[in-house]
């Protein structure tokens, strides 16, 4: 993919995904008003859209129940899209999530995304106890998109189905799917919906799946041309430093992913050096790898950077900070430099 420089951060909307994170010593509870409070002053900041994630099993993430959460937090704001980043639809009957979201739709109309992804989003027994078809193949994933489009936007007479999505039914919800690499973003081109790309935990085939994306999108009815969103971490404070500290608690988060013990969100540290290995190190800067830390100066450049290699139409950014207020901080300031405030 050629590099281009004609988007300009202040050109494309800037969107949150949260992670919903539980840090030690917390609650799930806490986590979840910790939310209400950021999207409260996301919307307030001018961020377009505000996505939750679904996975399961995880001490460090209190969005299981994803449309739950979503409900709370749009119930909570007034403007600011909500929606999912994602729906691992294979988790789920299709006709369920149509009548969830459909629910939300009817609840907060013009408001509510749908993103869906393929994988379990979380382990294998994990999968077993959520009563997923483990008979199922990644491949059956568009069939499963099908089915969820057909109820939400029937192509015959609703009258004449035998099985129908109330609510849900003939509202346009937008539909999104989700990726890291190349699968979704072809059946994304096919289907002629918008596409994210999850970068900021799984960055080595970005350029390639936007690449495939663009060159294969067909035009539909929701979309006349290729939409892509990317999500890169980004953790900002008033120096470097500081900055550099608050992001030991996400490479904490990564590294424990590595060694195969997720848990909680920690603290931040002074240094990394005495935590990992070398093997480590690497590994998590390498999932890391669209991490941007630092002040508002250097955040800038590394945003634009990214904006210039991927050509984006959406940034959206998630931000593991142990210290909520510091949290709040960091969008604030990527708020700021982006001209949203």
């Amino acid at each position: 993919m050629s590099r281009q420089t004609n988007k300009q951060l202040r050109d494309i909307p800037l969107s949150v995904l949260d992670l919903a994170p539980v840090v030690e010593g917390a609650t799930p509870a806490a986590a979840l008003r910790n939310s209400l409070d950021l999207a409260q002053h996301a919307e307030k900041w001018g961020f377009h859209r505000y996505w939750l994630a679904e996975h399961h099993n995880m001490t460090g993430i209190a969005s299981s129940a994803t449309s739950v959460v979503i409900g709370y937090i749009a119930g909570g704001t007034t403007k600011i899209r909500v929606g999912s980043g994602g729906i691992m639809l294979p988790n789920h009957a299709p006709l369920v999530i149509a009548e969830q979201f459909g629910t939300l739709e009817s609840l907060y109309p013009g408001r509510i995304d749908l993103g869906l992804g393929r994988a379990p989003g979380t382990d294998q027994v994990t999968a077993r106890a959520l009563r997923r078809d483990l008979n199922g193949r990644a491949d059956d994933f568009p069939e499963l998109v099908e089915e969820l489009r057909y109820y939400l936007n029937p192509p015959v007479n609703p009258e004449t189905m035998p099985v129908r999505a109330i609510p849900g039914e003939g509202l346009r919800i937008p539909i999104w799917l989700l990726g890291s690499s190349g699968f979704s973003a072809q059946l994304a081109a096919q289907l002629g919906l918008p596409f994210a790309f999850a970068s900021h935990f799984a960055p080595n085939h970005m350029l390639a799946a936007l690449e495939l994306y663009r060159n294969s999108f067909r035009p539909s009815e929701v979309l006349a041309q290729p939409y892509a969103m990317v999500c890169a971490n980004v953790v900002a404070a008033d120096t470097d430093e500081e900055a550099q500290r608050l992001a030991t608690s996400m490479q904490q988060q990564f590294l424990n992913l590595v060694r195969g013990r997720p848990g909680q969100l920690r603290p931040p540290v002074d240094s990394m050096d005495e935590i990992w290995n070398e093997f480590e190190r690497v590994a998590v800067h390498q999932q890391l790898r669209y991490m941007f830390v630092g002040s508002p100066a250097t955040v800038e450049k590394q945003l634009q950077t990214f904006l210039d290699e991927t050509q984006a139409d959406e940034l959206m950014i998630t931000a593991q900070i142990y210290d909520h207020q510091a949290r709040l901080r960091s969008y604030e300031l990527v708020a700021e430099l982006v001209g949203n405030k």
